[in-house]
C-alpha cells in the first residue's frame, strides 16, 4: 500500500500483523505468515522455543531478514514475569520490540491494566519499543501514551473469542485522542471484523485465532490480507454519510 505505516521509525510494509500460536507445526505457520503478506510475527517467549537456537525453533522457519519478529509476554500475570520475558527476548538478540501483556484475569485473558502501566513505565525507559495489548479504555489508552507506549493495541473482543470488535465507539474515540498508532489485538473473527477495525481507521490489526482455527488457515490468511488492505482504502476514500431515506443513483432531470 502506498501510505506506509511508521512507529518509531520502523517502516511496516503491511498493516496484518499476525500471531504464531495454535499451528498444527512450524512448517503450517511459515506457510501461514507468507499468505498473510504480513511482516510482523508475533512470538510468545514463554511458550515458543525462539531462545536456544541449538534445538528447532519457530525462527528456523521465518527469516528475520524478512520478516520483523515481535516477541509478546502472553502468558505473565504479574509485572515481574512481564518484565523478564521482555528483557530475555532483548537479551536473546530477537527485537528491541515488544507486544506487552500484563493478564489480569484466567477466565478472560482481559488485561490487568494497572500492572500494563507499570511494566509499560519502566520498559519504555530502557529503551523498548511497547506496544502493549489493553482494554478499550480510551483514558487508559491515554496513559499508556503518556507513560512511552510506541502504539495501544486496545481489544476488540476478548482473546480468541472470535467476536469481532464488540465496542466501535470506544475504538474511535480512542482513535480520536490518541497520538500514537492504534492497533486492534483480539477478537477478530472473520475478514469482514479486520475491515470494520480498518474502516474505523485503526492502523492496523493483530491477529492469531482467526486464521489458526479456521477451517483453511492458509486461505484465511489471505482472505485477512485483502480485508485489510479493503479497509484501509475504504477508510481513506471516506465512505458516503448514512440516511433514513433512500436517495435516486440516477438524476430524474431529463426524463421522457
Amino acid at each position: 500500500m502506498e501510505d506506509k505505516l511508521i512507529i518509531k521509525g520502523i517502516e511496516f510494509k503491511s498493516r496484518l500483523w499476525i500471531g504464531t500460536g495454535k499451528y498444527k507445526d512450524f512448517e503450517e505457520t511459515a506457510r501461514v505468515i507468507e499468505a498473510s503478506g504480513a511482516d510482523v510475527v508475533t512470538v510468545a517467549v514463554r511458550r515458543v522455543n525462539i531462545t536456544d537456537r541449538k534445538s528447532e525453533n519457530l525462527l528456523d522457519y521465518i527469516d528475520p531478514k524478512k520478516y520483523k519478529i515481535l516477541p509478546n509476554t502472553a502468558g505473565c500475570y504479574t509485572v515481574e514475569d512481564a518484565l523478564r520475558y521482555s528483557r530475555l527476548a532483548r537479551e536473546s538478540g530477537v527485537s528491541d520490540m515488544i507486544k506487552l501483556e500484563v493478564i489480569g484475569d484466567e477466565k478472560t485473558l482481559f488485561p490487568d491494566v494497572i500492572g500494563l502501566l507499570q511494566a509499560t513505565e519502566i520498559l519504555a525507559k530502557e529503551g523498548f519499543i511497547i506496544f502493549p495489548y489493553t482494554n478499550d479504555d480510551p483514558v487508559m489508552a491515554k496513559r499508556l501514551e503518556g507513560a512511552g507506549a510506541a502504539a495501544v493495541m486496545p481489544l476488540g473482543a476478548p482473546i480468541g473469542s472470535g467476536l469481532g470488535i464488540r465496542n466501535p465507539y470506544n475504538i474511535k474515540i480512542i482513535l480520536e485522542a490518541a497520538k500514537v498508532p492504534v492497533i486492534v489485538d483480539a477478537g477478530v473473527g472473520t475478514a469482514s471484523d479486520a475491515a470494520v477495525a480498518m474502516e474505523l481507521g485503526c492502523d492496523a490489526v493483530l491477529m492469531n485465532t482467526a486464521v489458526a482455527a479456521a477451517k483453511d488457515p492458509i486461505a484465511m490468511a489471505n482472505a485477512m490480507k485483502h480485508a485489510v488492505i479493503a479497509g484501509r482504502l475504504a477508510y481513506k476514500a471516506g465512505r458516503m454519510p448514512k440516511k433514513l431515506y433512500a436517495t435516486a443513483s440516477s438524476p430524474i432531470e431529463g426524463m421522457l
